[in-house]
């Protein structure tokens, strides 16, 4: 027993040391990426029930300000909007009023449309940050698109919308599966960034979080009060 246990052991131990050398760490380019905004419609938002409207509203915007605060190659496209799909919030389209917007007439996954396929290969971008609602359908069928035809794909969760969590969740599995990185706001805009002291860095994006990410951006205007006119009480320490 002692020898198979061993053997067994050694291979366990092999095959973990093994997928640990075969990992490679993909990290985003801001000089070689692309964001995406994949139907973000004001009458799709109605079926976005895994956040509340006012927080999930909040995300949708902070994924489309990605794009202006790294200046990347942003791309609209909306599906059916003349119908009760809706079109962009207003927001959004006055964010973006030179970008490619691709009003798809019909097609589901916005990859089996000609003219937004033309206008993401045009940027010559290899990576992708994403989202889309909903995250079942529209983020997922381009995403997995994407990564069938060679792109580097990040999907951003939280600005992606299901009509529940465990539909969400099992979207996001599905595209993990298959090479997808799912990741929060925060982690995509700390992976753009990478070090405060770039540019962009702490300058372009505290503003940001004080306005999309409130628990940061409180964090930072109170440690700049501290800073201007804070004093230590009796009992603190750090």
């Amino acid at each position: 027993m002692r020898t198979s246990f061993s053997t067994i052991s050694i291979f366990l131990l092999a095959g973990m040391a093994t997928a640990a050398s075969a990992f490679n760490f993909t990290r985003i380019d801001k000089d070689d990426v692309m964001l995406l905004i994949v139907d973000h419609q004001v009458g799709l938002f109605q079926l976005v029930h895994d956040f509340g409207p006012d927080e999930y509203r909040n995300n949708i915007l902070a994924h489309a300000s990605i794009g202006k605060v790294f200046d990347i190659p942003t791309i609209l496209t909306t599906s059916s909007e003349t119908g009760p799909n809706g079109p962009l919030p207003k927001e959004i389209t006055d964010m973006y009023p030179k970008a490619p917007f691709i009003k798809r007439q019909g097609e589901v996954n916005a990859w089996d449309n000609v003219d937004f396929r033309a206008a993401v290969r045009a940027t010559g971008k290899k990576q992708v940050i994403m989202a889309g609602i909903v995250t079942d359908v529209c983020t997922t069928f381009l995403a997995l698109s994407l990564v069938e035809e060679g792109y580097e794909v990040w999907a951003n969760a939280e600005a992606s919308g299901a009509q529940n969590k465990r539909i969400a969740d099992d979207a996001n599995d599905r595209m993990r599966a298959a090479g997808v990185q799912v990741m929060s706001m925060f982690s995509i805009m700390c992976d753009l960034m990478r070090d405060w002291r770039n540019t962009p860095g702490a300058v372009e994006l505290l503003p940001y979080f004080d306005k999309f990410m409130a628990s940061y951006g409180y964090l930072a205007r109170g440690h700049a009060a501290a800073i201007d006119r804070g004093t230590v009480l009796p009992g603190e320490s750090e």
